[in-house]
């Protein structure tokens, strides 16, 4: 008989923590339920499969309550040290955002899927397979498990791009593929450059075998963290790699638009962090300059193209969202870079507390704008308070939270707190470059919260009927960004504790 290889096989077999891996989970098994209901419910009943879609989301974010409150627990681990999937703090603050944003699209979703004819199957399990990756992605500690969470993230949301039958949407998702595509060959070329300088997959022990690797291998393994930061660059849409925005969310579902604007955004941007913070900590001084010059391009771009939107372009209010999204993610990338001169994790705070407040204001402005619905043109909300007030007050809520300006306080707060990471840091250049161009995005937040209430130039129709799922997603949006304003200290306080 031939030996076994290890003297004690038995111990190779570990149990999985189910409660540690249950919240995307949850949304998997409720994609295959939707996938599988599908196909045995009549037409006319279809519009059950968006209830069961929020209602498996709502069981996700239940199962984050135990996490939150007992202490980090980690499952598929090596015998040699280290785990693939760890639920920290830092992983179940992006759960949050990536689930509670997927809900929000959910109720965004069930009027857009009726209104346009979507195939609703086919539209709710890709939405919950995307939401499964992304929920993944920040509990990840290895790049294979990375990689995978970041394309299945990723892949469902070329298809959802492109359920739309209009013409626009086809092309919108090829686009998004293409470059999609590329970025991802890039970012695996540089991981297997990484594997093999520093050895391993899993993130600690990659920062471990950087530190000791020999000289010769050195150029190998900076080309790989370049190269590995170039897919995740794309997927957060910084500057050079957001060319791919704008005609997205113009040919995507608007609710597609802003799941992709919010959770498509936390996906990139949770892997940035873990492979800069965790996996590339010896190249810290390094991948802190190069993701600070990220930041101030990303923010000057996104913002100069935003102000030029004019107010009679076809779907300018979409495409000015797509360039603020852009401005903002140059906010984001802020506290990244500081973390790389200040040889801590702890700006990442900044970084997850401001995600939080962006997404949950971000998905109510597209809530507004798939409301107000025609050719989507700026001039479309002059005058809205006349014809429906509590869109018009919520709307200029969420653009005074996005600009920073009172009674938008949390919005205000968010961005002091990412100020403050790159002062603390010593990039002060970098907090001038933020400062004007938080300046800059003023104009033409203020000019679209203006023509809310100008007068206007058409006879005042009554208002059409607002569906309840709609009406839903814009008052929890809304709730919630008022008691944030009121107690900042409820989502602020991320900052001042341990994420990893």
């Amino acid at each position: 008989m031939t030996p076994l290889a290890v003297a004690d096989p038995g111990g190779l077999i570990q149990s999985v923590d189910w409660v540690a891996v249950a919240p995307p989970l949850i949304a998997a098994l409720a994609a295959l339920a939707v996938l599988v209901t599908d196909l045995f419910l009549p037409p006319a009943r279809k519009r059950l499969l968006g209830w069961l879609s929020a209602a498996g989301l709502l069981a996700a974010l239940a199962m984050l309550l135990p996490l939150v409150l007992g202490d980090t627990r980690s499952t598929f681990c090596f015998t040699s040290g280290g785990c693939s999937y760890t639920a920290d703090h830092f992983a179940l603050a992006f759960q949050l955002l990536v689930l509670g944003g997927a809900l929000l699209t959910v109720l965004l979703s069930l009027h857009t899927v009726d209104e346009e004819k979507l195939p609703g199957g086919e539209y709710w399990f890709l939405l919950l397979s995307s939401a499964c990756g992304a929920a993944l992605l920040p509990a990840a500690r290895d790049l294979a498990t990375l990689v995978i969470a970041l394309e299945v993230a990723t892949l469902p949301a070329f298809a959802l791009v492109a359920l739309r039958r209009d013409g626009r949407g086809a092309e919108s998702a090829l686009k998004f593929f293409l470059s999609s595509v590329t970025a991802t060959a890039v970012m695996l070329l540089g991981v297997s450059f990484v594997y093999a300088a520093a050895g391993t997959i899993q993130l600690q022990g990659i920062a471990d075998g950087l530190a000791h690797a020999p000289g010769q291998l050195k150029p190998l393994a900076e080309a790989g963290a370049v190269l590995t930061l170039v897919g995740f660059a794309f997927k957060t849409a910084a500057v050079p790699f957001h060319f791919w925005v704008p005609d997205t969310y113009v040919g995507a579902p608007l609710p597609v638009a802003g799941y992709l604007s919010v959770v498509g955004k936390a996906a990139g941007l949770s892997g940035l962090a873990l492979v800069t913070t965790l996996a590339f900590r010896p190249y810290g001084h390094t991948w802190g300059l190069v993701l600070a010059v990220l930041a101030a391009l990303t923010m000057t771009v996104g913002n100069a193209a935003a102000l030029r939107q004019r107010a009679d372009t076809p779907y300018g209010s979409v495409r000015l969202l797509a360039w603020s999204s852009v401005g903002q993610a140059g906010y984001l990338l802020v506290p990244l870079a500081a973390a790389g001169y200040a040889d801590s994790a702890e700006p990442l705070g900044a970084t997850v507390a401001y995600a939080l407040i962006y997404g949950l204001v971000n998905l109510g402005a597209f809530g507004v704008v798939a409301l107000v619905g025609g050719s989507g043109r700026l001039e479309s909300f002059r005058g809205l308070a006349e014809r429906n007030r509590w869109a018009a007050f919520a709307m200029a809520f969420f653009l005074l939270c996005l600009a920073g300006l009172p009674p938008g306080v949390v919005g205000l707060f968010g961005k002091v707190v990412v100020f403050r990471s790159a002062v603390d840091a010593g990039l002060g250049w970098l907090a001038v470059v933020m400062a004007v161009n938080v300046v800059i995005a003023l104009a033409y937040y203020l000019k679209w919260t203006a023509l809310l209430f100008a007068p206007s130039t058409e006879q005042v129709v009554a208002p059409r009927r607002v569906p309840a799922s709609l009406a839903t997603a814009l008052g929890l949006a809304a709730s919630a960004a008022v008691v944030l304003s009121v107690a900042p200290q409820l989502v602020l306080q991320v900052v001042s504790g341990s994420l990893f």
